[in-house]
């Protein structure tokens, strides 16, 4: 199968999703829209996979490429190919299925529980675990999305959509190395709040690392299939 990543800056990567593309030998390409690349078509993947970033979904004036990613994303969910979109990436899959994308009432950043339906397509997903966030944006579910997760601070945290189409705010593919990258990018962020935790008790909470992982290759198992 070919993979396909869209990824958004350099410090927001595909974490543990790469060692289970190593694993099942997948073949695997790259957008960096940050380097201005050209990016495929939707004919030329298998399976979509767009990761996160610090922009958000209405920021065409900065990030003009925002507009051609949008179009790509929207064919490959039309062409009935796996999509997974993982929090930015996640808020552009619910902004091309035409709901609302706005500013979350709580940035929540750090390491949260997140509440399961027992309706989630992926069925080993238990009925509560803790994942790691960084996000102040959110979603409305759109027309034809069934929601799975729910935590404190968000109300949608994931959903699935066609079978085939899977948004997930939070980073199940996060690594230790990757969540040292995005602490030492985005360290102004970690204000004091109800729902930003700060750097040493993120990275005391390292340890669910493990757990989140084996669910993002049961995540992308389940779109494989």
């Amino acid at each position: 199968m070919h993979i396909h990543i869209f990824m958004h800056v350099p410090f927001e990567g595909p974490g543990c999703i790469l060692d289970w593309i190593n694993a099942n030998a997948h073949e695997v390409t790259y957008t960096h829209w940050f380097k201005h690349t050209t990016p495929p078509t939707a004919s030329d993947f298998d399976f979509l996979i767009v990761m996160g970033g610090p922009m958000g979904v209405h920021d065409e004036s900065e990030y003009p490429w925002l507009t051609v990613e949008k179009a790509i994303i929207r064919q490959a969910i039309h062409d009935n190919k796996p999509v997974l979109g993982i929090c930015l990436g996640a808020q552009l899959i619910a902004h091309v299925l035409g709901a609302q994308v706005y500013a979350n009432e709580q940035k929540e950043i750090g390491w949260y529980p997140v509440r399961f339906s027992p309706s989630s397509p992926v069925k080993v997903l238990p009925q509560e675990m803790t994942v790691f966030h960084w996000h102040g944006d959110t979603f409305d579910l759109p027309a034809g999305a069934a929601g799975f997760a729910a935590s404190a601070a968000t109300p949608n945290q994931a959903f699935v959509y066609n079978k085939k189409v899977i948004a997930l705010q939070f980073h199940f593919e996060v690594t230790q190395e990757s969540l040292e990258s995005m602490l030492a990018h985005g360290e102004d962020e970690l204000v004091a709040a109800p729902y930003v935790q700060d750097k040493a008790f993120i990275h005391d909470l390292s340890g669910f690392i493990p757990e989140n992982n084996a669910l993002m290759h049961e995540v992308l198992t389940y779109l494989t299939k």
